[in-house]
């Protein structure tokens, strides 16, 4: 018996009791992070590298590998427009960006992995050209990757000027040194209302051949997703229904990029087989 401070005595509680308040309080201070929306699990990946093999991404990084060699870094910048920024994706960490980081740690052990997010949502080609010096190349990374031309299909600045705006961005961006890749245009569900596009695509993918730049093929791969019916129509675009990805498309396309981008610096596929 304990006795309080207005004299009245008291029951001490028993050891059991002492165990059952201090589990219930450790349960409440936890709770928020147990109620935490969960990740999406590793397991799903698989459906990411549904039709790999028909639209493969196995790009040539010397300067990346260069560096992941002589330093044991490896600085990207992802520039583009709202699909870089994470227009769509439930919070910053479940942008394409973020995520590519992470699966390349995972997959790089040991390596120091930076990616730096430089979307701006709404950009043009030479929106983005305009800044490739102080926000790119002034990052001194080894890779850049490229999103853009989506919103210049939208608006039809005309397939010469974007081009011309194209060479003058890989120009600086290989003079400087750094590997590049171009990201294909996203693939829309109702892209007929964009009567051009397929030329502004063709004008991406020439201009990377004509400049010995690697495509990561977005088109196809989301047409793939979306007709594996491994994914609902929610999980690849949000409410908007076209323009903006969600948290299972940025999770693929980052997948997918880390894939290409390992292998070639590895010389080790997915899975586990070499590349040549």
């Amino acid at each position: 018996m304990v006795q309080d401070a207005y004299g009245s005595r008291r029951r001490r509680p028993s050891r059991a009791a002492c165990r059952g308040l201090i589990a219930a309080a450790f349960a409440l201070a936890f709770a928020p992070v147990l109620a935490a929306p969960k990740p999406l699990a590793p397991a799903n990946d698989a459906r990411c590298r549904a039709g790999a093999s028909q639209h493969p991404f196995a790009p040539v990084l010397p300067a990346a590998k260069r560096a992941l060699t002589e330093t044991n870094q490896l600085v990207i910048v992802a520039l583009g427009s709202s699909t870089t920024a994470g227009s769509g994706a439930s919070e910053a960490n479940n942008s394409y960006p973020a995520v590519l980081e992470a699966e390349l740690r995972r997959r790089l052990p040991g390596r120091e992995i930076k990616v730096i997010n430089k979307g701006v949502g709404g950009q043009s080609a030479y929106d983005m050209l305009l800044r490739m010096e102080s926000d790119v190349i002034a990052e001194k990374p080894s890779l850049v990757i490229w999103q853009t031309a989506v919103n210049d299909a939208i608006r039809d600045i005309g397939e010469e000027k974007l081009a011309k705006i194209l060479k003058k961005g890989i120009r600086q961006v290989q003079g400087a040194g750094i590997d590049l890749v171009l990201m294909d245009l996203q693939w829309l569900p109702r892209e007929g209302r964009y009567p051009k596009y397929d030329d502004y695509r063709a004008v991406l993918a020439k201009t990377a051949a004509e400049n010995n730049v690697a495509v990561f093929p977005r088109y196809g791969m989301m047409r793939t997703w979306s007709r594996s019916k491994q994914f609902t129509p929610e999980e690849l675009v949000g409410m908007d229904g076209d323009l903006h990805l969600v948290d299972a498309g940025y999770r693929c396309l980052a997948v997918r990029l880390a894939d290409g981008i390992a292998a070639a610096l590895t010389g080790v596929r997915p899975d586990g087989k070499p590349t040549n």
